[in-house]
């Protein structure tokens, strides 16, 4: 539950950032974070993954997925610790928090549209 108020803190605090992701691992499924990704990175040319407590290991999986299927490119790696209170106890915890930026890689546009080159090569090869 902490980890949920801690998510929430950090939104507001961060909300000016229009490609930061703040991931869960126990709200959605792991391919909404990565399809979310590529649609910031088409958006803004790179997104910033953040995670604290047990998503980190959610969040590394999503950065190395896009990275392997060359769609992406790492640009920073941050870690830290805050400190938030624990909504059982009241009292000040420290939780681990990463933050990935990745970036547009440049092979990103022919990956994502396939459909589009394949079309085109097909029309071209009609013409002929």
């Amino acid at each position: 539950m902490a980890t949920v108020a801690a998510a929430a803190a950090l939104t507001a605090n961060d909300s000016h950032k229009k490609n930061r992701i703040q991931v869960s691992n126990t709200k959605k499924p792991l391919f909404f974070y990565v399809n979310l990704a590529k649609r910031y990175i088409q958006q803004h040319n790179e997104v910033e993954l953040s995670a604290l407590g047990m998503a980190i290991a959610t969040v590394v999986t999503i950065a190395e997925i896009l990275k392997n299927n060359g769609l992406a490119t790492e640009k920073k790696v941050l870690t830290s610790t805050v400190g938030m209170k624990d909504e059982n106890k009241g009292r000040l915890v420290q939780k681990a928090k990463i933050e990935i930026v990745l970036g547009k890689s440049e092979k990103f546009d022919n990956l994502m549209d396939p459909a589009t080159t394949t079309e085109s090569e097909a029309a071209d090869d009609d013409k002929k």
